[in-house]
């Protein structure tokens, strides 16, 4: 039971409860951070579009080029909106002063996520109809990761997962009043969607989610930026055994 109540606690702290904090912003301010966010998710999405619908999974340098130059685009257009802030975790007597920052738990939670789709993913092999349907989707992907050097490939996905978060969770979410997890989300899954692949806009849709309320939770970019990272790592060497046979 007293398990049972630490995990609820733990959840409601990195997902639910808000730490207090002082990010006010001029109306200046956020008018700029509204024009840099739209501008800036249009040339994403645009970028991604090209990356994954146009470069063959073989063009291994083309698609590394193409990949750090979205990077570049999400983390450019962060910095260009404003002030970035990486949030804290509990509830202090005084904001943003002595409440520690979030990092054991995006991890856990991070790891959890990825338990989630690696269970997912071996369910979609184990049902016929869902393997003929969906696995052509992520195989799609997936075949980017058997090309080329794995260490580029890896900090590729690290870089990437890094430059989503500072742009998604920090630039565009500090540019919306209201409803900032739904409407960075539903931004998050159109602008993966410019890639034609259901199952990426899929998993937009959840790990969108998850890592909007870490930042309405936190106040900050760097729980978005832990469980991310820890997701998409453990997805990009799980998936290809599961459904290529073999790891990158």
């Amino acid at each position: 039971m007293r398990s049972v109540r630490g995990l609820r606690t733990t959840l409601r702290s990195s997902l639910w409860d808000m730490t207090p904090r002082d990010h006010r912003q001029s109306d200046h301010e956020f008018r700029r951070r509204q024009v840099v966010s739209v501008v800036v998710v249009l040339v994403g999405a645009v970028v991604l579009g090209y990356t994954l619908g146009f470069i063959e999974p073989t063009d291994s340098n083309r698609f590394y080029a193409a990949t750090a130059v979205l990077a570049g685009v999400w983390a450019v257009g962060a910095f260009a909106s404003g002030p970035l802030h990486l949030g804290r975790i509990g509830t202090p007597a005084e904001p943003d002063l002595t409440a520690p920052r979030p990092v054991v738990q995006p991890f856990l939670l991070g790891a959890a996520l990825a338990g989630v789709f690696v269970a997912g993913a071996f369910l979609i092999r184990a049902v016929p109809f869902l393997d003929d349907h969906l696995t052509p989707f992520i195989q799609t992907v997936l075949e980017y990761a058997q090309e080329g050097n794995g260490w580029i490939l890896l900090v590729v996905t690290v870089l990437n997962g890094i430059a989503e978060e500072l742009f998604f969770r920090g630039a565009m979410y500090a540019a919306i009043r209201k409803h900032q997890v739904a409407i960075t989300t539903v931004a998050y899954t159109v602008a993966t969607l410019a890639t034609g692949n259901v199952m990426l806009g899929f998993a937009a849709i959840v790990l969108g989610l998850i890592v909007g309320l870490q930042r309405r939770a936190t106040g900050g970019i760097l729980a978005p930026i832990i469980t991310h990272l820890t997701w998409s790592v453990t997805m990009l060497y799980a998936l290809p055994a599961i459904f290529l046979g073999s790891p990158t």
